[in-house]
């Protein structure tokens, strides 16, 4: 008991620290955006078209990854988009009113939030609640240290004709940003598998199916939200070519996995997932019901960042043995889930990425830097490979340069 009582104040300590260390930079970024941040760079829109199946992973994208297909890749930065407007939008302030909320309405989020030519319209926020149970002493704590349900990001469908046509059918997103408040930092901890079923299988992460699926007081839960939402803009647009596309980072890509798995349970719907930086979700019984329902997953994964072998393990092309029996019988034997886009932040032509830390690892820039600088695995980076991508990285370094305070 005293160990688990150590460990609980151990982890929110950590949480709190981080939680403390986002709000921080959060103000940087709002401070000094306009004067440092350096121009992004211009991506060239292709026609998807009639082959939009295709390119939302019908046939698991083959024949697109390597090399990999420029139409693929700018629609992979185009999504990752979404995630960035998700974090931005996000209020990470906990000393803030609004702490945990959407700085933003539905109507003006997107323009607000750095990407007014999306095409797309957000019709829902989104809301995640953990179910964790806080020890005693978190009720003399700060109230931003126990928020229990927290904006988690949006749901926006595409209206833009121009844009309707470029990709060859009306487009539902669903954007998720990464882990920011200190239960969600205890939700992943929370790793053990547990079943969805009264069989035993398929099995997720505990801590995920928690935000995937508790409910509030005056709250629905994400589940029910994105159900509620996805049945309306179906009704809306029966009888239209459309997909479903869901995003996310980091925690955001793991409840992205089980967005689309509830997707196409619930509607039987082709829906498809770009993962950037994620987290392993669930076993592989999991892994084939999800594929079998019309669910796809493009994971895009940075050869050096560790979130992306974490939680369990993998056991590899069905080995048999007493250790392969033990760890299945604590819950930790987890699987690869989807297609995987393989990077490395090594092939980098940028020396701060090539260098960088655990952290930077995981940024969402260094992922969206990566992707559009890659070529091939015999071929990592193409030669007209735009540098600049990285605003966020490039801002905090400047930033430091300027201060020599550090920010991560």
């Amino acid at each position: 008991m005293r160990l688990a009582i150590n460990l609980s104040h151990h982890v929110m300590t950590t949480a709190t620290t981080t939680t403390t260390r986002l709000a921080h930079r959060h103000r940087l970024v709002t401070a000094i955006s306009t004067t440092l941040a350096p121009p992004k760079p211009t991506q060239r829109v292709i026609r998807i078209g009639k082959q939009w199946r295709e390119y939302q992973g019908l046939h698991n994208w083959e024949g697109l990854l390597d090399p990999l297909d420029d139409a693929l890749r700018s629609e992979i930065l185009r999504y990752g988009k979404f995630v960035e407007a998700a974090y931005t939008a996000f209020d990470f302030d906990p000393d803030s009113p609004t702490y945990a909320t959407s700085l933003h309405s539905r109507h003006s989020l997107l323009a607000n939030s750095g990407f007014p030519d999306s095409g797309y319209r957000v019709t829902r926020h989104l809301h995640a609640t953990s179910s964790v149970d806080l020890p005693a002493w978190v009720d003399r704590a700060p109230t931003w240290l126990s928020k229990q349900s927290s904006w988690i990001g949006f749901v926006a469908v595409s209206t833009d004709e121009t844009e309707i046509a470029r990709l060859g059918r009306r487009d539902i997103v669903i954007a998720y940003r990464g882990t920011s408040t200190c239960l969600e930092w205890l939700e992943n901890v929370r790793t053990g598998l547990t079943c969805l079923d009264h069989h035993g299988s398929p099995m997720v992460a505990s801590g995920f199916w928690s935000l995937y699926t508790t409910r509030a007081r005056e709250l629905a839960s994400l589940r029910e939200e994105v159900r509620e939402e996805v049945r309306r803009l179906l009704s809306v647009y029966k009888g239209e070519p459309i997909s479903v596309t869901v995003t996310g980072h980091s925690l955001g890509a793991a409840l992205g996995v089980l967005t689309a798995y509830g997707v196409v349970r619930e509607f039987g719907v082709l829906t498809t997932v770009v993962s950037f930086g994620g987290p392993r979700v669930g076993n592989e019984r999991f892994g084939r019901e999800l594929e079998r329902g019309g669910g796809r997953v493009l994971r895009i994964v940075n050869t050096q960042d560790v979130i992306t072998k974490v939680p369990g393990f993998v056991i590899e092309g069905g080995r048999e043995g007493w250790v392969t029996k033990w760890l299945s019988e604590t819950g930790w034997v987890y699987a690869e889930v989807g297609r995987e886009l393989r990077l490395n932040s090594s092939d980098s032509p940028r020396k701060d990425v090539r260098a960088g830390n655990v952290a930077t690892c995981h940024e969402l820039g260094v992922y969206l830097h990566l992707v559009n600088s890659f070529m091939s695995s015999r071929c990592p980076i193409r030669a007209t490979a735009d540098q600049t991508n990285l605003d966020f990285l490039n801002l905090f370094a400047r930033y430091r340069q300027r201060t020599r305070t550090p920010v991560a």
